[in-house]
């Protein structure tokens, strides 16, 4: 008996009605909302990186974001809410977010090679310098 009193609980408690989150008033667009989660993820990532650093700043990287794209933390907690019940469009969303990080990241390593060549080029020319040895004059003998 006790096991079908537990059967029927879970059923019961199992078949709830779930309720979609409705349409916020003031949707953030999905371009934007791209735009806020790359930045979320870079700030998220740079707290990963060295958090002592921006607490000892005093920078509140959540707060700079939503100031940045003129929002709050309830818009945007119910924007995502809105656009996760709809889990093809929200998986599009974030491809698009992982694009852009993936773009970001190319173009980070680009500026950094260009970098690390630039200073292999001056070491090269430097090497260059210092182990050339100076080419001695020839002095003119019509000039004795």
């Amino acid at each position: 008996m006790k096991i079908v009193n537990i059967l029927i609980m879970l059923i019961l408690v199992g078949c709830q009605d779930i309720k979609t989150p409705e349409k916020p008033v003031n949707l953030i667009p999905k371009d934007k909302m791209v735009d806020i989660l790359v930045d979320t993820y870079l700030s998220n990532s740079a707290r990963s990186i060295d958090n002592r650093i921006i607490i000892d700043k005093g920078v509140k990287l959540d707060s700079f974001i939503y100031t940045k794209y003129a929002i709050d933390s309830i818009q945007f907690a119910k924007s995502n809410a809105y656009y996760s019940v709809n889990l093809d469009e929200y998986a599009t969303l974030f491809k698009k977010v992982e694009q852009r990080l993936v773009d970001l990241q190319k173009t980070a390593k680009g500026e950094n090679d260009q970098d690390s060549t630039a200073v292999k080029n001056e070491e090269e020319m430097e090497s260059k310098i210092l182990v050339t040895p100076p080419v001695p004059q020839e002095e003119d003998a019509s000039e004795e």
